[in-house]
């Protein structure tokens, strides 16, 4: 048995070693990786070099600005307006998450910065409005994968370059058919998502109450007496608890706040949170107060944090800097401009997450190393007619892809598709196979995409959605190059 078959072996072990409670993935993985690389002869120097640092930087960069901007209230204040921007209904909130990443995307933002501005959204919308966090990042990163084939998208440049340079001949309309082919890929899924999740009630029915813009009382000796007073047939301790059962909030602080501000209310009367519940098939919202930490809260509060994000967006996609050291920055300002208190925004990054998906990681680079990839590459080739040559590559893009990076693996076998253009295939179908195949995969938690949909989820969230991602993404590598391969193979 060599090497790169055990990796395999062992790799498959630290999965069902995760059915046993207590079980730490990350750190068994880490274990793993050094045990392996001594009995493989690689140095444990080596061992460390495959730790993905630059994947250490963008989470915990991106995770530390939402988590600023939760802190301060802005989130939720974003939330609210999205909310209001689609009317309530539940079915377009749901959809935010979708054009939101089509539209980074497609005009040139990386996919994992995409995915790290795309990640808290679609996560923030799910807890608040009952959505499914895994449905809502499905069609998160689906929309992400829906404009990366656009005329200026990483994907749509890379597939031009490498056909010109390995003697491809496109037709001039390739770019607008790669876009087309990677936009009706993503609503295709995208339907699929939400008819299942109308149908399961992953996705609430109806309308959310719309959130009004929040309403300030007159000082307490202007009030008349006898509108402090609770209404003689509802007394203000059941109205608070009507209000505290009805309401839902997308986090644990958020929960602390809304029992903080009923408990005040039972004892003075007033209200100060707006707990609605909806009619009949729809979600319970409730207007949540951020803690006060400074200036949290304040209209100077959210215009900053505003221009922080903005300015972490626009430098990113210009200008192609780091978007994990930029969202870094952007969170120390924050804290120190609106003075958060000390420690709150690194206490809010999500380490346990930073370490599953670091450790993993770096497993799978010791896996590359040995070759483990080609073995499993190798078993999945057969002899055939160029159209079912074509699947097989499809299906080593997609295995590969699972637990490596996407755009690597396509750039890789990209090489392997002139001789089946020379046999008759189409290389506009070819192409648009290959690196849809490669993509389609994504969502799974061995890679940054998962690293970031976790980080991004509520805490109590992440185990369930561990696993649903890997099922998923599981599921995904015998169906994506499947499909992909059916629906352009002929184009």
């Amino acid at each position: 048995m060599t090497m790169a078959v055990l990796s395999i072996i062992v790799l498959v072990a630290l999965f069902v070693a995760t059915l046993r409670p207590g079980f730490d993935l990350g750190l068994a993985a880490l274990s793993a990786a050094f045990i392996l690389g001594l009995a493989a002869g690689v140095p444990a120097n080596e061992v460390t070099g495959f730790f993905p640092a630059d994947f250490f930087v963008l989470i915990v960069g991106v995770t530390a600005l939402f988590a600023a901007a939760k802190l301060n209230g802005t989130l939720d204040w974003l939330l609210d307006l999205l909310l209001r921007l689609v009317g309530g209904r539940l079915l377009l909130v749901a959809l935010v998450p979708f054009i939101v990443g089509a539209v980074l995307t497609a005009v040139g933002t990386l996919p994992a910065a995409a995915t790290a501005i795309v990640a808290p959204i679609a996560l923030g919308l799910a807890a608040r409005y009952g959505i499914s966090p895994l449905l809502a990042a499905v069609l998160g990163v689906t929309g992400i994968i829906s404009g990366l084939l656009s005329p200026l998208a990483v994907y749509g440049v890379t597939a031009r370059e490498l056909s010109t340079k390995l003697g491809i001949d496109l037709p001039g309309t390739a770019p607008m058919t790669f876009l087309l082919g990677g936009l009706l890929t993503g609503l295709a899924v995208c339907a699929a998502c939400l008819l299942i999740g109308s149908r399961t009630g992953a996705i609430p029915t109806g309308r959310a109450p719309t959130p009004t813009p929040p309403t300030f009382e007159p000082a307490p000796d202007t009030i008349p007496a006898q509108a402090a007073e609770p209404a003689p047939d509802i007394p203000a301790t059941r109205s608070a608890r009507s209000t505290e059962l009805h309401a839902t909030s997308p986090d644990p602080q958020d929960a602390t706040r809304v029992s903080g501000t009923t408990s005040s209310t039972e004892s003075s009367g007033s209200p100060g949170t707006s707990g609605t519940s909806a009619s009949s098939g729809s979600a319970a919202v409730v207007t949540t107060v951020p803690a006060a930490t400074g200036a949290a809260g304040s209209r100077k509060a959210r215009v900053l944090t505003v221009l922080c994000l903005l300015a972490v967006v626009s430098l990113s996609v210009g200008f192609d800097m780091n978007v994990g050291y930029l969202g870094l920055t952007a969170a120390m300002i924050l804290q120190l401009v609106l003075g958060l208190k000390p420690g709150a925004i690194v206490s809010m990054i999500p380490w346990g997450v930073v370490l599953l998906i670091g450790g993993l990681l770096t497993y799978v680079g010791l896996m590359q190393h040995l070759g483990a990839f080609k073995e499993i590459s190798e078993l999945l080739q057969v002899e055939g007619s160029t159209a079912l040559s074509l699947l097989v590559l499809c299906y080593i893009a997609g295995v590969t892809s699972f637990a490596a990076s996407s755009i690597a693996v396509f750039v890789t076998a990209m090489p392997l598709l002139p001789p089946l253009v020379a046999g008759g295939l189409s290389p506009v179908g070819g192409v648009l196979a290959l690196a849809l195949a490669s993509v389609l995969v994504d969502i799974n938690p061995l890679g940054i995409t998962g690293g970031l949909i976790l980080g991004a989820a509520a805490p109590s969230a992440r185990p369930r959605l561990f696993r649903q991602l890997l099922t998923y993404g599981i599921i995904s590598i015998f169906v994506a190059p499947l499909l992909a391969w059916l629906a352009f193979a002929w184009w």
